[in-house]
């Protein structure tokens, strides 16, 4: 008899599975409505009809209420894929998040204005309305010209998604005693250590005897190794392992003389 075989698909790849399809039935009556609700506010507020290019294309006309629905909707749906794509420049994320609640909002509130001024039997846009419409084109473009801009500058980290960001200490395994700075190297066994002052030196030899007992003291009887000590002091374990014999008064002075390479 063969063993029976376990599937080794993660939830991701499940979840990679789901069609995507009937994204199309939910965004046609939504296009449909989105779309004649722009346009019937455009016609409110003055858009119709132009000849965008007098004297090189005479008979060439534009009906500019259409630019209403293409330019909200799909900055809206531009910033928001920027939003929730992962990887994305942290400055970037903020204002693509801003602006595409921003811009959804406005669609939004555009929507009811039409269709309150319908109702009303409204044939002409109150002139407040009329201002804030016809500021939307030149709105979107320039949010737009910004969210390009952010996602290509150089030198901003990306925003790391939560399994991408580095884990926490375990309970009882930190403290803020002479704690190194998040990201620099520990070092190797025989270089230089981190501790103020040159090494040397012994107050700073002291100091660092002191910093070390103040940890043990924290542990509150937690056996406590070298590489947790080394993480706390900002120094190399090799260093962090003299400095535990000393604080702990297992060995000798914790001076350079004695250290000690382990196999």
């Amino acid at each position: 008899m063969t063993a029976p075989t376990t599937s080794t698909a993660t939830p991701r790849s499940a979840a990679g599975r789901v069609p995507s399809w009937p994204l199309l039935l939910l965004a046609a009556p939504a296009f449909v409505a989105i779309w004649s609700g722009w346009v019937g506010l455009g016609e409110l507020t003055g858009f119709g009809t132009v000849r965008p290019l007098p004297g090189i294309w005479p008979g060439l006309e534009l009906d500019t209420t259409i630019t209403l629905p293409i330019g909200v909707e799909t900055y809206a749906a531009y910033a928001t894929r920027a939003w929730l794509t992962p990887g994305v420049p942290d400055r970037a994320r903020r204002f693509a998040r801003t602006s595409a609640i921003g811009a959804l909002a406005l669609g939004a509130l555009g929507q009811v204005a039409y269709h309150l001024m319908v109702a009303a039997e409204v044939t002409s846009a109150p002139w407040p309305i009329t201002t804030a419409v016809s500021c939307l084109p030149v709105a979107v473009l320039g949010m737009g010209a910004a969210l390009v801009h952010l996602l290509r500058a150089p030198g901003d980290k990306p925003d790391l998604a939560p399994a991408e960001r580095p884990p926490l200490a375990a309970a009882g395994e930190s403290s803020p005693v002479g704690r190194a700075p998040a990201g620099e190297p520990v070092g190797e066994p025989g270089e230089a250590t981190t501790a103020p002052g040159d090494h040397h030196n012994a107050d700073a030899e002291a100091d660092l005897i002191a910093r070390a007992r103040e940890v043990i003291a924290a542990a509150d009887g937690r056996p406590l190794g070298r590489r947790a000590l080394a993480r706390e002091l900002g120094c190399t374990e090799h260093r962090a392992r003299t400095v535990l014999d000393a604080a702990s008064g297992n060995g000798g002075s914790a001076g350079p003389g004695a250290h000690t390479r382990e196999a």
